[in-house]
């Protein structure tokens, strides 16, 4: 299916749709609206963004929970939340939801919270995740935000119906989006070599300012680049691909590109920035530093240390 995205400049504009196109393709069959909106609670479960989704959403959307700490694109065997999924699990889960071979997903998600439940990094590792895996998904620009603001139709109707089996044909190498430990640290010892490690923090946490996850600073050798920088607002309201492109600078030109932040959430933004502009050899550390942290073999850098 195409999106109608000129003017958009990025190389996979595809990726993008705009509150128009998709205002114009709700009654579409093989389109699949799926609210990812993240609004988390003490003990990491997304109740409290149910219940926004059911007070007032997209006509047509499902409310799909990617931010719970075990949520449908988690693994809920793993020790750490947020991991990928694996591939049954991960077809189980978007068959449930209609998604079959010939579907076309649209990601869309609101920030309940700013500074706290950012809907552009819900909507990011969604794609992240589904793109790899095979689906044919793109993210509202703007989200519900830019929906809204356009005076377009909320709904408190439930839009999860029935959907009958459908087949989903999987991409054989969906490992290729997800960086292990191992790639990390081959990337670490290999010093400026071919692949760059992106923060995707903010700078206080770069610099060791702020230890959110239990030893300050960066992995030895990244470069940050906060996710922040490349959106407009938390909801989806990315950079122009000038702006984005400047921002991302000699990163474009790296032969590979693996992005962290603290659960490999926020990460996505930069990896799918990356894309966009047309970066085709990108991978998201899937532990992040939830895991690399806890080690203390392994290396990080804090200035102030």
């Amino acid at each position: 299916m195409v999106c109608d995205n000129r003017g958009m400049g990025f190389v996979h504009s595809e990726y993008l749709v705009t509150a128009e196109w998709l205002g114009e393709h709700l009654d579409d069959p093989s389109v699949v609206v799926l609210d990812v909106t993240g609004k988390l609670s003490s003990r990491l479960d997304n109740e409290p963004a149910r219940q926004l989704w059911a007070d007032a959403h997209i006509p047509g959307s499902q409310f799909f929970d990617v931010a719970a700490a075990k949520g449908v694109l988690s693994d809920p065997d793993a020790e750490l939340p947020w991991m990928w999924p694996s591939p049954k699990q991960f077809a189980r889960t978007l068959a449930a939801h209609g998604v079959g071979a010939d579907t076309r997903v649209i990601l869309v998600a609101r920030t309940p919270r700013p500074g706290i439940d950012s809907g552009t990094m819900w909507c990011t590792r969604a794609w992240w995740t589904m793109h790899h895996f095979g689906v044919d998904c793109a993210i509202l620009h703007g989200g519900i935000e830019q929906w809204e603001a356009e005076g377009r139709p909320l709904t408190t109707q439930d839009g999860s119906v029935s959907l009958p089996a459908v087949e989903l044909v999987l991409d054989r190498d969906w490992d290729r989006g997800r960086a292990s430990q191992d790639d990390v640290l081959a990337a670490v010892n290999a010093g400026a070599g071919p692949t760059c490690l992106i923060d995707a923090l903010s700078v206080a946490s770069f610099e060791g300012r702020e230890a959110n996850y239990g030893r300050p600073g960066h992995i030895t050798g990244a470069v940050n680049m906060p996710f922040v920088r490349l959106i407009e607002s938390e909801t989806c309201g990315f950079v122009d691909a000038d702006t984005m492109s400047t921002l991302l600078g000699d990163v474009l030109d790296a032969p590979k590109v693996i992005t962290y932040c603290g659960g490999a959430i926020a990460a996505t933004v930069p990896a799918f920035c990356l894309t966009l502009l047309g970066h085709d050899r990108v991978a998201v550390y899937d532990g992040s530093l939830m895991e690399w942290a806890g080690d203390p073999e392994l290396p990080m850098t804090d200035p102030n240390g």
